[in-house]
């Protein structure tokens, strides 16, 4: 269990625990440790290096398979890629001359002959029925031996491990940033605070768990322990059965309960029981779950223990047995009746619920005194509201000068969207600016003022993690709304999936738009060659796993937007496949190397999510002609089946439109607030380091920064939010 939470650490932080083992001459095999970590543009720290020369050799070689395992997974590395066309990108066919040439494979084939023939008779041809379409035509081995070895070139990606201290103690400082994150963490991130958790039980606990999900884990490895739980709403026990019964704690989706082990279901009823006896109120959040309470009162069997009478009234409230009016209904009672006033006065003991109000509030304000008053009550309740929740607010207002019958976007937590038409009125601008200087002012107060703030320029456009269901698990992945330059002559997107048990066909498409987002040209299975670029060629089904990429040569590419996109044509889910991931690799022009080359991959992300097409970013022309990516990470719904990058065409220029608009709170949003409160601000221009302790803020750490620096990258961005 150690080992495996050991490669946790290395996932999200890119530190390798301190290696134990006794003391020896391992400097070769660290060296080869090294060159094996190149090779899939990784590379070990000057400190990581020594340290490892120092141990035996067989030391070495056991860290060096973990590791290898875990980075090579981390890339994309860990499986065969294989295309399609054995030479791609070079002597990718035109379209129809390679569909012809599959029927006439299928003519000269016996057993596919006849039912060729009929098809062709009332002029339709099921490509998928074709023996040579959809399948490799020849082995891995065979694509290797058909492409040169990859050069080296001073822009592949090489991203540095650094040295930790002891496994154990990186393992409990891991589990102490995530199950302390001041916001949510990915879905694909809980399960490895679940493992962390039941690990971590018996040792030091955070402070604060702000993030409900990451209560109910914790809540599940306190109960398993025999620890007291960690309660102080109804729906913390909600969420907690459901971990216990196999659900997720994100509340998204049903869950059936399982027979809970009566002394699971004394401890979760004598939980409700002291929240409720602590606070009758609390008993209106009842309503917002109330088929699943339900359910779950089916399972805890209340009726068998009349000590705890608190609890039972929750299931008695969602039953209909007894009323539990809501702090909402009491709110819309007073906007029914006009009483602005009175609803923002109601509000300011939800501090939280509040600001999040504050949009309709300021909307539904119908005099100068009714609006001075909502932004009056505003200012006096951010001081009280979490970090993370004043900077949402304070970005959405920030986004919001624009009239109405504009289009608006919609993402849900699990990343899908859907576009819609703005009609809402325009705030009023005074009480809109007002408020931006109010939160401004609270943000920069809850920040620190380091004494030597050293950033990366690069770091400045990526988006504020607010929540980590705007990004994915992965290498190089952002949250949603960063904008990173992209630098290199070739991109290649590429996907990998592999079936669980069912016959699944993704397809790998990019549409190329010009600066009004309309459609110029796309690559996919139905367009395999243009002037801009090459489609590897069509694989319909994965039992063994299978890759497709697209090729494009960024200065001839004739558009202002790229959009790759993946689509479900058949089988199975982004959720229900064993594995699936979506990248991209940048190359100099004169780099071959074969389709998937891990030193060039840039950015490597999970497909997890909802809907049947994916969008995981877009790259953008600037006016001076530089690229750039921005990072999207969202899932449209498509079609059951059939989805194909022709009929997203409309839904994707509607899209687009108003997320290349939208301007996110980034990194240097917080750098400007830091520097106007004094902190030195210092540029990293590749020159020499500071000698003393810095703040870093950066896309990776750079070695020699003084050990006591404290260091802000992606891996933990998220401890940037203030409280």
């Amino acid at each position: 269990m150690s080992q495996r939470l050991a490669q946790l650490v290395v996932r999200h932080t890119l530190r390798l625990p301190r290696p134990a083992g006794s003391p020896g001459q391992g400097a070769v095999a660290a060296r080869q440790f090294d060159a094996a970590l190149m090779a899939a543009g990784f590379k070990l720290s000057a400190e990581l290096l020594e340290s490892l020369s120092g141990l035996s050799e067989a030391a070495v070689v056991h860290t060096a398979v973990r590791t290898l395992r875990t980075v090579r997974e981390m890339a994309g590395d860990h499986v065969r890629h294989n295309a399609y066309f054995v030479d791609f990108p070079a002597n990718v066919p035109d379209t129809l001359d390679f569909w012809r040439e599959c029927v006439i494979e299928a003519l000269a084939d016996p057993a596919a002959r006849e039912r060729t023939l009929d098809r062709l008779s009332i002029g339709v041809v099921n490509l998928l029925t074709l023996p040579s379409y959809g399948r490799y035509p020849h082995t891995y081995t065979e694509l290797l031996a058909a492409h040169d070895e990859l050069i080296a070139a001073a822009g592949d990606r090489v991203t540095v491990l650094h040295l930790g201290g002891p496994a154990e103690e990186e393992i409990r400082a891991l589990y102490l940033a995530l199950a302390g994150s001041r916001t949510p963490l990915g879905d694909d991130v809980l399960p490895d605070l679940r493992a962390l958790a039941a690990h971590c039980v018996d040792g030091p606990q955070p402070a604060a768990i702000p993030v409900r999900e990451n209560r109910a884990l914790v809540n599940e490895a306190r109960l398993t322990a025999g620890a007291p739980l960690l309660l102080d709403t109804v729906t913390d026990v909600l969420r907690l059965a459901r971990a216990l019964s196999g659900g997720t704690v994100t509340l998204q989706e049903p869950t059936r309960f399982t027979t809970l082990p009566r002394p699971v279901r004394r401890a979760l009823l004598a939980g409700l029981d002291s929240v409720v006896a602590a606070s009758p109120a609390k008993l209106a959040d009842v309503h917002a779950h109330r088929e699943q309470w339900k359910r779950l009162g089916e399972r805890l069997h209340p009726h068998e223990y009349p000590r705890w009478p608190h609890a039972a009234d929750v299931f008695a409230v969602a039953r209909g047995d007894l009323e539990a009016r809501t702090f909402d209904s009491r709110v819309e009672e007073l906007l029914a009746a006009d009483d602005v006033v009175g609803a923002a006065r109601l509000l300011e003991s939800a501090p939280g619920r509040l600001l999040r109000s504050l949009d309709r509030l300021l909307r539904t304000a119908g005099t100068p005194r009714e609006r001075d008053a909502v932004a009056a009550a505003a200012e006096e309740a951010a001081p009280r509201v979490a970090g993370r929740v004043v900077l949402a607010v304070r970005e959405h207002l920030h986004n919001r000068p624009a009239a109405s019958g504009k289009r608006r976007v919609f993402v849900n937590r699990a990343g899908r969207a859907w576009v819609a038409s703005d009609s809402r009125r325009r705030l009023p601008a005074p009480e809109r600016e007002r408020l931006l200087a109010a939160f401004d002012a609270e943000i920069g107060r809850r920040l620190p003022t380091p004494e030597r703030l050293l950033v990366d320029p690069d770091v400045l456009g990526v988006a504020l993690p607010l929540s980590g269901r705007a990004t994915t698990a992965g290498l190089g992945v952002l949250p949603r709304g960063s904008v990173t330059r992209v630098d290199g002559e070739l991109l290649r997107f590429f996907v990998y999936w592999k079936e669980a048990c069912r016959t699944t066909d993704f397809d790998l498409s990019a549409i190329l738009l010009d600066g009004s987002y309309r459609t110029v040209s796309w690559l996919s299975y139905t367009a395999l060659s243009s002037l801009d670029g090459e489609h590897s060629g069509d694989i319909t089904s994965a039992p063994e796993g299978a890759s497709e990429f697209i090729n494009l040569r960024l200065g001839k590419a004739r558009c202002t937007f790229i959009v790759p996109q993946v689509d479900i044509f058949a089988g199975e889910g982004f959720d229900e496949v064993e594995e699936s991931f979506f990248g991209f690799m940048l190359r100099d022009g004169e780099q071959r190397g074969r389709p998937f080359e891990p030193r060039t991959v840039r950015m490597k992300s999970e497909l997890r999510g909802p809907g049947k097409v994916a969008l995981p970013l877009v790259f953008r022309r600037e006016r001076d002609g530089r690229w750039t990516a921005l990072w999207l990470h969202l899932y449209l719904r498509g079609m059951p089946s059939a989805n194909r990058v022709e009929a997203n065409k409309v839904t994707v220029e509607n899209l687009l439109r108003p997320l290349v608009e939208r301007r996110p709170l980034t990194v240097g949003y917080l750098v400007d607030l830091m520097a106007a409160r004094g902190a030195t601000v210092t540029e990293l221009d590749g020159g020499a380091l500071p000698d003393g302790p810095v703040t870093y803020l950066g896309l990776a750490r750079p070695e020699g920064l003084h050990p006591d620096s404290v260091v802000i990258t992606p891996e933990n961005l998220r401890d940037i939010i203030p409280a």
